[in-house]
Order: C-alpha cells, then structure tokens, then sequence
C-alpha cells in the first residue's frame, strides 16, 4: 500500500549568482571594480587528478568569467550541471546560455523544484564560494564588506523575494572580522534569514580557530543565538578538500568529501561554543550522516576517561554529546548506512538535500529517493527526515500542517 510522500525541504542546493548581482547592487562608483561578468576564451589545464587551472584569454572557446580584483575564474560544468547527461560532465568551463535556466534565474527553479518534488530550498553561493571566501581574500576589504552586503540584498531581495517563501534566504558575513559578522547576521535576521554560511575549518582559512583562547568568534556566536540564526557549514568551506595523496584518482577525494565535517564536528562538541551559546544551532551541509555516531561516542569517551588531562574547555560540564541534540544537524542526499542507524545518528537531527545543480543532485529524482527511504522507516521518520527537521532547525512552522 502507497502512501503520501512529504514535499523536501532541501537545505543544501546551490545558485550560481546572475552577472548582474554586484553591478546592479554597488555603488556607482564600485561597479567597474566589483565582481561582473566578461566574455574571454579559456584554456582548461589539468594539472592532477584534482587540480584544473583555467587560463584567461588562452587557446580555447570563449565562456563567461567572473573579474573581480585580480579573480579571473569561469564556472565549471560540474558545478552547473543539472539535464547533462553524468558521463558527459567535465571540468571546462560552461557559459550561462548553455547552463539550465533554473541555476541562476529564481522563477525557472521554482519550476525545477516543482519537477523534483521540493518544496523549499536553501542555496548556497557560486561565485564567493560555499562561505563567502573570495571576499575573505580580496585586497580592498571596504569595497569587499560592499559585495558582501550586496550579495545579502540581492539573495533576500531578489533570489527568495518573489518565491512565496519557497527559497529560504542563506547570507554571508565578513569572515575578517566577527564584530562586522555579528552586524550582518542581525541585519539580515531581520529581515526574515534564518541561516548563515560559516567555514567548516577556520583554521585553514588563515583565522583564528573555534578553540581560540581569547573566543575571537564569540561576537559572531552570539548574534547567531540571540537571532536563532543557523550557522551552515558546507563541505569545502575550508578551502581545502581531503585527499590521501597528490596522485590519487579524483574518486578518492570524492570519497571522503564527509571527513572536513566529521573534523569540525569533533572541533564544535569540544570547543565549548555550544555550551556557552545554549540556543545556538549549527549544520553540515552535503556532509552525509553515517559518521556521526561513532564521534558522538567518541568525544563522550574522552569526557569520562580523559577529561583531567585532555584541555577542554571548562564549560564543558555534561557529556559533549547532549549539546548536540536538536542542535547539529546532519545533511545527506544518498546514505543508506546513515538511515540505517538513524536512531544512533539522532532523529532530531537528519536532513535531506537534492544539491542542485551540482554533479551529485538528486534532481529530478528526488521522489524516487525518498520512496526508497519510505520503505525503511516510517512515516513520521519519513516527514522529520524529508522536512520537519529542516524546519525545527530554521525555527519555522510547516506550512502544510
């Protein structure tokens, strides 16, 4: 016997920003030094296995390219990929005519998430990367607080403004300088955001840590719980994805795409942020859930074993683990192991993703996904797994209820 399956609410997909985001939006005076969109010829260079180097002007077709400072960078297919068949996609460089309208054009993905049995959805940025790091590695830090601001107007103004509430608004901050980061996160919390992109490892991005003694992120930490704001960490938001070797075959690194998360997750339960900031939730965005047991019992351990010796933070009171409970959230969009073990992992905290348009989308097969996970657990697992924790973790009543 069928059942009603429940609409997704997908906290992980993706928008690769119109050309016009930061002409249309800086002040005149900027616009010409601001991110904008030039037509050039591209050579694609593979370095390695996992490394590609795109040169501006080189032997090769024309694309579109993003010139911001000294920035010349093109979008690769696999980033904008979706109605491509998957043993076609490459690296090269693809141009917005030839890129499927719903990437960057909100009413055509509205339409693509009709067709995807998605309801919402939660996108996280192209061009500044997963949390806004480019703007962290601009020279002019003035004209880049600008394009951060910008980026913010242009996603709760124009790319969810006119979806009924269907696109849910994900912003950036100044990630050099948590005071600037806090002001943004109440600015745009008032104006309906309930989310914000934050780097899994801030420590490889030349910032302070979670565990800096001086609590460098706490101005940061503490908009976020005073707004309820979600802090969203996406794999690769580190700028440094995990692989064995220089040499290992692209698969290896694609295979352990989850390890940043598990590393960070480790980071948080051990930080004391949690502890100190009560209302504060965070999440793992594309960073799958199967992993998540074994660290929850993990750190549990070294609290009761080794906790005389092991340096925590001193308002870590209670086994690391209860400050995870209805408080992280885990992401995935195919882990059967993770669903498996969902009472391990934590009902509470599982959410579904479609990651469109990128290489790994479940676009336009998301039904046929959730009908598998259907025949797995029940039908109030089905609804917190698909939605109902995706809304819990945003602070938003269902609409449908």
């Amino acid at each position: 016997m069928s059942r009603e399956l429940p609409w997704v609410v997908s906290v992980d997909d993706h928008v690769v920003e119109p050309p016009d985001v930061w002409t249309s939006r800086l002040p005149a005076k900027d616009r010409e030094r601001g991110p904008r969109v030039v037509r050039a010829t591209c050579r694609t260079e593979y370095v390695t296995a996992n490394t590609v180097k795109y040169h501006f002007g080189g032997d090769g077709p024309e694309t579109d390219w993003w010139v911001y400072e000294d920035l010349r960078k093109p979008v690769p297919q696999v980033v904008a990929c979706v109605g491509f068949p998957r043993e076609s996609l490459t690296m090269e460089p693809i141009s917005y005519a030839d890129m499927r309208p719903g990437c960057y054009d909100p009413a055509a993905r509205l339409a693509d998430m009709d067709l995807n049995h998605t309801e919402m959805s939660l996108c996280f940025p192209t061009f500044p990367r997963f949390c806004g790091q480019t703007f962290l590695e601009a020279q002019d830090r003035d004209l880049a607080l600008a394009c951060v601001r910008a980026y913010n107007d242009w996603m709760v103004e124009e790319w969810c403004g006119g979806s009924g509430g269907r696109l849910l608004p994900l912003c950036l901050i100044p990630l050099w300088d948590p005071q600037l980061a806090a002001d943004e996160v109440r600015r745009n919390a008032a104006r309906g955001c309930r989310a914000v992109a934050f780097t899994e490892l801030p420590a490889n991005l030349g910032l302070p840590s979670i565990h800096d003694p001086a609590r460098y992120w706490d101005p940061f930490f503490a908009a976020c719980d005073e707004t309820g704001t979600v802090v969203c960490m996406h794999i690769g938001s580190s700028s440094r994805m995990p692989v064995t070797s220089p040499d290992a075959p692209e698969g290896v690194r694609m295979a352990l795409t989850f390890a940043n998360a598990q590393y960070s997750f480790v980071d948080w339960l051990m930080s004391g942020a949690l502890a100190r900031f009560p209302k504060l939730k965070i999440a793992y965005s594309e960073g799958q859930i199967g992993w998540m047991p074994f660290v929850l019992e993990r750190v549990d351990n070294i609290f009761r074993h080794s906790r005389a010796w092991a340096g925590l933070d001193p308002s870590i009171t209670e086994l690391p683990s209860t400050y995870a409970a209805g408080r992280v959230f885990g992401c995935f969009f195919e882990d059967d192991f993770g669903i498996a073990s969902r009472a391990a992992v934590g009902l509470d905290r599982i959410t579904f993703e479609t990651d469109y348009p990128h290489q790994d989308s479940t676009w336009p097969r998301t039904r046929e996904i959730l009908e598998r996970i259907a025949a797995e657990v029940g039908p109030d697992e089905l609804y917190g797994i698909a939605r109902g924790n995706a809304l819990a973790m945003l602070g938003m009543e269902d609409p449908a209820r």
